[in-house]
């Protein structure tokens, strides 16, 4: 699945671990962008607070930053899911990112076009 990624953004981190309250395992992914100006999270939405079941899109602006801003894009209910949807965001983000003058153009254009429209 990793193999798929646009070529502008790296794995940050990846774990797998099994909660205190289950025997599922569970897992979340971190990507970077290779301007640093984003990071992209695919989580439990438990690990956000959540309490449904889950996995979380979240997105953050200028991470390690004192005016970093986090974002919930989307919820879904199976972690392959939430990865496919995370690697639309990084490909529609990267089609539209053209310095850091554009990084807020290019998240509302990948957020807009992954998030769920009711």
């Amino acid at each position: 699945m990793d193999a798929d990624l646009p070529p502008d953004w790296t794995i940050e981190e990846r774990r797998t671990y099994t909660a205190a309250n289950s025997d599922r395992e569970l897992e979340y992914r971190i990507y970077r962008h290779e301007s640093g100006d984003l990071r992209v999270k695919v989580a439990p939405a438990s690990l956000d607070g959540e309490e449904h079941p889950g996995y979380t899109l979240t997105v953050t602006s200028y991470p390690g930053l004192e005016f970093s801003e986090s974002n919930r894009v989307r919820t879904v209910l199976r972690f392959e899911r939430c990865i496919r949807i995370g690697r639309q965001f990084m490909t529609l983000f990267s089609a539209s990112y053209d310095g850091a003058g554009s990084l807020e153009n290019a998240l509302e254009y990948a957020t807009d076009r992954t998030r769920e429209h009711r």
